[in-house]
């Protein structure tokens, strides 16, 4: 099955200015988001991507163009399922002011019980989420086989919630994942478990390129890996395959 990179937009006005942005519209990257966007293409120059998708909210829209630009060739896609969650009443406001809400205590130590007035519950926030990576896992794998590379460009919450559900982890425990903005998260997906294998990167990547096929692997089965290519077998080894 694919390997998911998860790209988290860069840096936004919101983020700067201590705002909960959520759904509001106009919320563009500040002068330190976009040079985090413009050095994104040269940070994925030796990934062969197979497509973008990116959540409709301009900021990661912002997030991407360099990439578009960089690749005209790559097949670009918007996936409303990972806009960013919808906080209802709670958008555009200050983070500060928000800490002295009841509900906040809830949204950090029991997420799953949590949803914002007039917005959205954080469980169905991950549901949509995790239904459309599986899905678009499945797409990509039946349009460029089960070694393929794909981005998606998302949001904080959405990210730790994958993330949550990549390694088994129960909603209530996702604010201890921290993903920076413009950070990479990659997850390598098969058919018996998900593999997390970058969280909040911000260093190299090019390792995670599918290695090339041996002279004996021509002939054999697409979805196999060249031997000894640790981070895109379909299981671990012993030992966390240190």
């Amino acid at each position: 099955m694919p390997t998911l990179i998860l790209v988290r937009h860069g840096r936004s006005t919101a983020n700067t200015s201590g705002l909960l942005a959520g759904r509001t519209p106009g919320v563009p990257l500040d002068d330190h988001g976009r040079s985090q966007a413009e050095a994104l293409p040269g940070r994925l120059a030796a990934l062969p991507l197979a497509a973008l998708v990116s959540s409709p909210m301009q900021r990661c829209q912002e997030t991407v163009e360099p990439l578009r630009e960089a690749r005209p060739e790559l097949p670009v896609h918007t996936e409303e399922r990972i806009a960013e969650c919808d906080y209802g009443e709670w958008s555009g406001r200050k983070l500060a002011e928000l800490a002295d809400e009841p509900l906040m205590t809830t949204v950090q130590q029991h997420p799953s019980a949590a949803a914002f007035p007039g917005g959205e519950s954080m469980r169905g926030m991950q549901a949509r989420s995790v239904e459309a990576v599986r899905e678009w896992n499945l797409r990509i794998e039946a349009e460029h086989g089960g070694d393929a590379l794909y981005a998606m460009c998302s949001h904080g919450d959405i990210i730790k919630s994958v993330v949550a559900d990549a390694l088994g982890m129960h909603l209530d425990l996702f604010q201890r994942i921290a993903v920076g903005p413009c950070s990479l998260t990659v997850i390598r997906y098969t058919p018996l478990r998900p593999f997390l294998l970058r969280l909040g990167e911000t260093g190299e990547l090019d390792s995670l390129a599918p290695p090339e096929p041996s002279p004996d692997d021509q002939d054999g089965d697409a979805g196999q890996t060249a031997e000894g290519s640790q981070e895109h077998t379909s299981d671990a080894t012993v030992g966390g395959g240190a």
